[in-house]
């Protein structure tokens, strides 16, 4: 047998804690924030005062956190460096009336949140997560991680071609869960989720509830050289940067002021509150510059030497589709990090950002890659070419290449992790 590598897995051990602790964006959340406290980080709510004394401080908006640390010395027109990502990924999500039964079998009416690969979603163990609001107005988390429901999959004898023709899924009429048998009447599901949080049905007013896959992240290969998890679009570049941070602040010598920024709903547009495209980087920033005495001309001097770096992730090269990729752009797993580059803008990426990510994995002693889409093949986007155009900034998009994404279960290097991590605190420390 071949010896096994020697690459340090202690930060990718700690991402497939933070993964499976964090089936929906409202968990990811709450596990950045937790590593934020036991690093000296202190939560701040948007409706208090806020001052601008030195340390770390975060603030929670839904699916969303932005954390940041006020270096010793810092003015009003100290600029910021920020690693932006999203909290959430394609899933199936319940509907507000979500029970049905169907020919005696028990279904939740679920929709299709983001653009998934439905067929990923076939024949899977399906738990249930997310929140739910009490009539008081508070919130709870939800985490029901073992087999409940499943999309069952028409068997061949039923469709002979299937093979040959692919699997066609009809969006309303295929993709709908069941978890048993019976009868059910309005108001069973909320009824189970609410027992299982102890709380009383009657005091749940509302809630956001999702579907995710229980199996949990796990080495893959016969060296484990490989990850394979759900959500590492993007919970990986989320942990990512919630650990690059903790290890920047308090850096001696801190030019800049240090930024994590993860947002909710890039899958669908980032078109919310706690979106990319929303106000909350903004006020954040504003504020943070306000609070330490600074003015307009301040704010605006502060922007103007902003650096963001988008972190998503990207495309491995595909070698069963090699032909789907750009001949001279072919990222492979454990090479480190990747540059984004589109000129039409899906990212962000110019010479400018280009070089400086660079030189923070030159820093870093991190490999880094290039990723640019087949002109014949359209490529996705990111909160990149938003967070560039909202706020005037100088961005940048990178990532770490991955199989299947959008997938149920993605497949990623198991060096990457730490790759990117170490690459983004030297770009933090500026």
């Amino acid at each position: 047998m071949s010896a096994q590598p020697q690459f340090d897995r202690g930060h990718t051990d700690d991402l497939a804690d933070f993964i499976a602790a964090a089936p929906s964006p409202y968990h990811a959340v709450a596990g950045a924030a937790e590593r934020l406290e036991k690093a000296g980080f202190r939560r701040v709510a948007e409706t208090d005062p806020w001052t601008g004394e030195t340390g770390g401080r975060y603030v929670v908006r839904g699916g969303a956190i932005v954390a940041w640390y006020v270096p010793e010395g810092a003015l009003p027109e100290t600029p910021f460096r920020i690693v932006g990502a999203h909290t959430d990924s394609p899933n199936l999500r319940v509907k507000p009336r979500p029970d049905f039964t169907a020919h005696g079998w028990r279904q939740i009416a679920v929709e299709i949140y983001g653009g998934p690969l439905l067929n990923s979603w076939l024949d899977r163990d399906l738990g249930l997560s997310g929140r739910i609001v009490l009539r008081d107005g508070t919130t709870r988390l939800i985490a029901i991680d073992r087999p409940l429901l499943r999309v069952p999959q028409l068997a061949i004898h039923l469709d002979r071609s299937v093979n040959e023709n692919g699997v066609v899924l009809d969006r309303q009429r295929h993709t709908q869960p069941i978890w048993g048998l019976g009868d059910v009447h309005e108001g069973t599901l909320i009824g189970f989720v609410a027992e299982e949080a102890g709380v009383d049905a009657a005091d749940v007013v509302g809630w956001d509830l999702m579907t995710h896959d229980v199996q949990p992240p796990a080495y893959l290969g016969r060296d484990r050289e490989l990850l394979a998890a759900a959500r590492l679009d993007n919970q990986l570049s989320v942990h990512a940067g919630t650990a690059a941070l903790a290890a920047a602040a308090g850096s001696p010598g801190l030019s800049c002021i240090p930024v994590l920024a993860a947002f909710d709903h890039e899958e669908n547009g980032s078109q919310s509150d706690t979106g990319a495209s929303g106000p909350l980087l903004g006020s954040v920033l504003e504020r943070s510059v306000f609070a330490r005495g600074g003015s307009y001309d301040d704010k605006a001097r502060a922007f103007a030497g902003t650096i963001c770096v988008s972190a998503d992730t990207g495309h491995a090269v595909h070698p069963n589709y090699p032909e789907r990729h750009d001949p001279t752009h072919r990222p492979m797993p454990n090479g480190g990090p990747i540059l984004k580059v589109n000129v039409n803008q899906r990212y962000a990426t110019d010479g400018v950002g280009r070089g400086v990510f660079a030189a923070a994995c030159d820093r870093a002693g991190v490999p880094c890659q290039e990723f640019v889409s087949s002109n014949a093949m359209p490529c996705g986007t990111t909160i990149g070419p938003i967070t560039a155009a909202r706020h005037g900034i100088t961005t940048v998009d990178i990532g770490v290449p991955i199989l299947s994404m959008h997938s149920s279960r993605e497949l990623c290097g198991a060096d990457d992790p730490h790759l990117l991590a170490s690459a983004l605190k030297a770009f933090l420390e500026g």
